[in-house]
């Protein structure tokens, strides 16, 4: 039976959200034994440290046993997006708007099924984007996966968040 990412996002949310983070994204990885990633961030845009992550591991793992959504065993993984981060949530892309990112889309748009381009944010139920050929709009619907690319500018917006000064050159 395929486990429901949906399901446990909405049994973990609400507890996330209240402890101060934002639920980026939640993942059943691997072909052997079962691995539940659970993607998060603080809401307070800080670098997430290992304790956050300690103290979310130990929140969704008694929000998971009590709720029991997964029939057979599995390995909690409790890890931040990381500077390259995937966009998931539609907000992601008016948050990160300015920021070059890739997209893969589910089915092709003008031949093409990857675009790599700079966020312009959404505009209704599309993402902007400026790619090398211009201005592209892709439907929400049709994004099968997005990241963020790691540039110098999103590696300055790391720094600023962490506090920590930018390298010299």
């Amino acid at each position: 039976m395929p486990i429901d990412t949906n399901q446990i996002a909405g049994i973990i949310e609400p507890s996330l959200d209240a402890m101060g983070y934002r639920l980026v994204r939640v993942a059943v990885l691997g072909a052997g034994r079962t691995t539940l990633q659970i993607m998060a961030e603080r809401r307070d845009d800080a670098s997430m440290t290992v304790d956050d992550c300690a103290d979310i591991s130990r929140s969704v793992s008694a929000l998971l046993d009590v709720a029991d959504p997964i029939a057979s065993a599995y390995t909690l993984e409790v890890s931040s997006p990381g500077i390259d981060r995937p966009l998931v949530r539609p907000e992601d892309y008016d948050r990160f708007a300015g920021f070059e990112a890739r997209i893969e889309v589910s089915r092709p748009i003008s031949g093409r099924k990857r675009f790599r381009g700079r966020l312009l944010g959404r505009s209704g139920d599309t993402v902007r984007l400026i790619a090398e050929a211009g201005e592209v709009e892709v439907a929400l619907s049709a994004i099968a996966r997005a990241k963020l690319v790691l540039t110098d500018d999103l590696l300055a917006l790391a720094q600023a968040k962490s506090g920590s000064a930018a390298p010299a050159h």
